[in-house]
């Protein structure tokens, strides 16, 4: 069995509202940390950009608008799985993306089936974490 789940979608980069670029992003899920999905942006000419933001954010943006701060998710319109708009946002800078729902709603069914919503655990627990190192610490 699998611990992680990803997938590669194509989204468009909304640079204004005559220019937008598509460009690939590696959405990532691990179970290690079963609340969060991670997003890598490769932007032309750039370094890759990963941005770790709340499953459930997701999810939850899918049908409305949902986030805080420095991410935001919200559907383009009314209208059933359509597109979903993206916000990121550092100081004064923001960068918005596009996304067709269908394909992140195909990732979140898969992490559901590793973890599903609302069964999340930490892995290791304070209390794992300590009865480990007190484990291997040596006699003495």
């Amino acid at each position: 069995m699998t611990d992680t789940v990803q997938a590669e979608v194509i989204m468009n980069f909304l640079v204004s509202e005559e220019l937008a670029f598509r460009i690939p992003v590696q959405l990532d899920f691990d179970i290690a940390d079963p609340f969060a999905v991670r997003f890598t942006f490769d932007l032309p000419g750039d370094m890759p950009v990963t941005w770790v933001f709340s499953r459930e954010l997701l999810l939850d943006g899918l049908s409305r608008p949902s986030g805080e701060g420095d991410v935001r998710i919200e559907p383009s319109s009314g209208e059933h799985l359509g597109d979903v708009f993206i916000s990121l946002q550092v100081g004064a800078e923001r960068a918005l993306f596009r996304a067709g729902a269908p394909p992140l709603v195909a990732f979140l069914d898969r992490t559901d089936r590793l973890v599903p919503l609302g069964e999340e655990e930490v892995c290791d627990t304070l209390e794992a974490v300590l009865d480990r190192i007190l484990a291997e610490a040596p006699a003495g």
